[in-house]
């Protein structure tokens, strides 16, 4: 499989560079190939701008707008994002990552607005990791927004057939270091069996 593996954390020297280090690892030793997308090293721009907001209907210049990107989402079979969660929600680079590549003439067909259609059916598997500072019971008293978007956001693009798959480590903060070894040993053995 082709794995677009989109990675959102700006240390390099991070528990999330851990976490990618062994997600890698493991994708490769299942013999994938591996497109990685660090989105902070490649100095990804979120911000849609004026100019941007006012092609976004026109799928042509859309698409256009985010070739780039775009034509890596598009070669991909599989996704996997990787990123911490930052006042209860993807960090403002992965949300402004989602703003771009999932519209029209990239992830959906708005040429009947009554009727938006997905456009990533070749998407066949969708795997978010992501860590939090506070435990599990507050992020679901916030509904949990990250594991929405995973979980029910996302599939709609790959017209729900994809395989979903979501791993969080709650309360990193306090996480000891057996436990941090766990969700590591964890992330290798999903990505092997991906």
């Amino acid at each position: 499989m082709r794995v677009l593996y989109v990675y959102c954390h700006p240390l390099d020297d991070s528990f999330h560079a851990a976490i990618r280090k062994e997600a890698l690892a493991g994708l490769k030793e299942a013999g994938h190939e591996i497109d990685l997308l660090d989105l902070y090293a490649e100095g990804f721009d979120p911000v849609l701008t004026a100019q941007r907001r006012r092609d976004y209907h026109d799928p042509a210049r859309n698409r256009a707008n985010n070739e780039a990107h775009a034509d890596r989402l598009m070669a991909a079979n599989a996704i996997v994002l990787q990123f911490p969660t930052w006042s209860f929600g993807p960090p403002a680079m992965l949300k402004g990552w989602f703003d771009r590549m999932f519209g029209p003439g990239i992830a959906l067909d708005l040429s009947d607005p009554a009727q938006a259609k997905p456009m990533l059916l070749h998407i066949k598997r969708i795997t978010g990791i992501a860590t939090y500072g506070r435990p599990r019971w507050q992020a679901i008293a916030m509904a949990d927004p990250p594991r929405k978007i995973i979980k029910r956001y996302l599939p709609w693009f790959a017209g729900r057939k994809a395989i979903v798959r979501y791993h969080a480590l709650y309360h990193m903060n306090i996480a000891t270091p057996t436990q941090r070894s766990r969700f590591l040993a964890n992330i290798r053995r999903q990505m092997v069996r991906f």
